[in-house]
């Protein structure tokens, strides 16, 4: 089973179990535009929550992109380096990085879909 979970920096993670995939959401690509290129953390860097570990830069300006937890970078998705805008197609194809979490109570501060929802609706 895997819990969806938002950031205020917008973005997503889809947990399943101890590995937190993460990607940016709709809101932040939308506000970004077309987007040329994405940089890609290094496999096995160890992460602490609240540092950018990601850039993804667009025609308009570059964005970090912050881990919402912390532990270890097992996988990346090397499919942005050629595509970048595959960010925009959705969990399968649009993740930037899997992290395997040192602890899930991190997850306590972030939002479910409707409270991010709500949130977004706050930015006008």
């Amino acid at each position: 089973m895997s819990t969806m979970k938002f950031t205020k920096d917008h973005e997503w993670l889809k947990v399943e179990g101890d590995i937190a995939v993460i990607g940016i959401t709709d809101y932040a690509q939308n506000a970004l535009g077309d987007l040329v290129y994405v940089e890609l953390p290094k496999m096995g860097r160890q992460v602490k929550k609240g540092e950018h570990f990601a850039v993804v830069e667009s025609v308009k300006t570059a964005a970090e992109v912050y881990t919402p937890v912390t532990g270890e970078v097992v996988g990346v998705n090397d499919n942005l380096s050629g595509d970048p805008e595959l960010l925009k197609k959705g969990l399968d194809e649009g993740w930037i990085a899997k992290i395997k979490m040192t602890s899930s109570d991190e997850m306590a501060g972030l939002m479910d879909q409707a409270a991010y929802d709500a949130f977004v609706k706050t930015l006008g």
